[in-house]
């Protein structure tokens, strides 16, 4: 997913396995918690140009274009991670000190800017947080993937 030229990753992954062979991804999609924090973090500090999401690998239609030509199947399901934290405030506190995209994020924005990605992302937590006690249990769905390489 964290790839700067996703075809040339996909290519590589290709190129390695056998016919007949498997490559297993896990991706997270563009709608989940996941993916939303991409789409937020990209509000504050836009991705250099000509980079794609890395939520794109999360759809069915990037990974027919990624892997389609050369694969004999790809199988993709449908599944739920669930996050569990103290609280909200817990989250972006570990996430912003061992995350290395919320850690880029806010070392390149000046305070005033800190202050608004806060409050995005506690907003983005508060979107998806299931918990009714002050704790943060938020799920996010990720694409668990099986591209079989066509046999030649």
């Amino acid at each position: 997913m964290f790839t700067p030229n996703q075809e040339r990753a996909a290519a590589e992954l290709l190129r390695v396995c056998r016919p007949g062979g498997k490559i297993g991804l896990a991706n997270w999609t563009p709608e989940s918690f996941i993916g939303q924090l991409f789409k937020t973090i990209g509000k504050h500090l836009p991705p250099p140009a000509g980079l794609k999401s890395p939520a794109l690998w999360g759809t069915r239609d990037r990974l027919n274009d990624l892997f389609g030509p050369d694969a004999g199947s790809i199988e993709a399901a449908q599944r739920t991670y669930v996050w569990r934290y103290k609280s909200p405030r817990h989250w972006l506190d570990l996430w912003r000190a061992v995350y290395g995209p919320l850690q880029k994020a806010f070392d390149a924005l000046d305070e005033a800017a800190h202050e608004q990605l806060t409050i995005d992302l506690l907003a983005l937590v508060d979107r998806f947080n299931v918990a009714t006690d002050g704790t943060m249990v938020v799920p996010a769905d990720y694409l668990e993937v099986i591209v079989t390489k066509r046999i030649a």
